[in-house]
């Protein structure tokens, strides 16, 4: 019992701390286009929260299957997030310097596409790859079950940032994409210079 109870507890206290890039971005994509639908919130935090399943799952299963291969990989992680981070960031200020009033909104409404939702996803989650290496001594069932639990924090989080980005975009009008654009710019620059420097 007490066994569980610390697997359950380190599970949400790493689904946390994996979940904050994650986080931002979805307080940026609020603050583009907070005139979401329902639908929306859910298929950016699902997504988040996909790929923070899967990400630690794979990781855990290169550490078992291709500890070489990964280590090399690794060392690029931070670059793939920096480059992915950019082109959406630098995408969102040109979209937010350009647009202006019902075009603005229109534009709004095309922001969250699926292949900008899935690059984010990824340029999010690339990093918890490492993660695996946490649950080297799992079996496979653990790691699945951590990974879950991991997912399921990260869509409660991304939820809660979307509804903050919402609340400021409505406010902030024309600049809230521009914003947006910056946030990601610096966390992919936060990426790169944990990793890298």
């Amino acid at each position: 019992m007490k066994e569980a109870v610390l697997f359950a507890a380190n599970s949400l206290l790493l689904g946390a701390g994996l979940a904050m890039d994650a986080f931002s971005v979805s307080v940026a994509d609020g603050l583009a286009c907070p005139g979401m639908k329902w639908r929306q919130k859910v298929s950016i935090a699902g997504t988040f929260a996909f790929f923070q399943f899967l990400m630690p799952l794979s990781g855990w299963i290169c550490v078992h299957f291709l500890a070489e291969r990964f280590a090399l990989f690794q060392r690029a992680v931070p670059y793939i997030a920096l480059i992915l981070l950019f082109w959406i960031g630098g995408n969102m200020i040109r979209e937010g310097m350009t647009g202006s009033g019902a075009a603005e909104e229109a534009e709004s409404t095309r922001f969250l596409t699926w292949d900008r939702l899935l690059m984010q996803g990824v340029a999010t989650s690339i990093d918890a790859l490492s993660a695996g290496f946490t649950m080297a001594g799992y079996n496979f069932v653990r790691a699945a079950a951590a990974s879950l639990i991991i997912a399921a924090v990260t869509f409660l989080i991304c939820m809660t940032g979307i509804r903050i980005g919402r609340f400021f975009g409505l406010r902030l009008a024309g600049k809230a994409s521009v914003l947006g654009g910056c946030i990601l710019l610096l966390i992919g620059l936060n990426v790169f210079i944990k990793n890298v420097l």
